[in-house]
């Protein structure tokens, strides 16, 4: 059974689960009604964060046109556009035994494509949830709901995988931003131009 997580905390996923070596990261969300007129695209996209917090180079920005990273341990499966239908809306698949050492933090975020040209935010954005499955028997082993707590953001770190003591852990983290993606990535310390 799934552990399902608040804002804030943070569970074992390797030490409870011996042998676990490839998840999936599942990401999904609905659009609210509103009539803007124009299509919602939200996307996921990962950062692979050195001990500073920060990403070493650009290799280290996972998204649908980066869509490898960290010497291929981590796979974005591709782009969604309409976040429409039942079950997850992105995933990204983490091979957890094969992320280069350098790496201490994988964080998952989900940002609204065009967000501010487009009149867009998270308060229009419902039923916004990570969730990590086991790859080799699809058990959901960890879920976190983000619930309704934005309005003007156009960014989200909904949660990241972290090393302690040689095992990896998860982080239910649930922060909004404004700026969108150019905001996060000038965060994880990726030049945007």
């Amino acid at each position: 059974m799934a552990i399902s997580l608040s804002k804030g905390q943070k569970v074992d996923l390797t030490k409870g689960n011996p042998g676990l070596s490839k998840v999936i990261i599942g990401l999904g969300w609905d659009v609210n009604k509103y009539d803007g007129g124009k299509d919602f695209d939200l996307d996921a996209s990962v950062f692979l964060l050195g001990e500073n917090g920060k990403v070493t180079n650009d290799a280290d920005f996972v998204f649908y046109n980066n869509p490898s990273g960290g010497n291929g341990s981590i796979v974005h499966s591709g782009d969604n556009r309409t976040g429409a239908g039942d079950g997850d809306d992105e995933q990204i698949i983490v091979e957890l035994k094969e992320i280069p050492a350098n790496i201490q933090r994988v964080a998952f975020t989900i940002t609204i494509h065009d967000g501010e040209g487009r009149n867009q935010n998270f308060g229009q954005v419902s039923n916004s949830y990570v969730r990590i499955l086991n790859e080799e028997t699809n058990e959901e082993l960890i879920r976190y709901d983000l619930g309704e707590d934005f309005s003007i953001e156009t960014a989200l770190v909904v949660g990241e995988l972290y090393r302690h003591n040689n095992e990896w852990k998860f982080s239910a983290i649930g922060s909004g931003y404004q700026g969108g993606l150019a905001a996060l990535a000038t965060d994880f310390g990726l030049q945007v131009g």
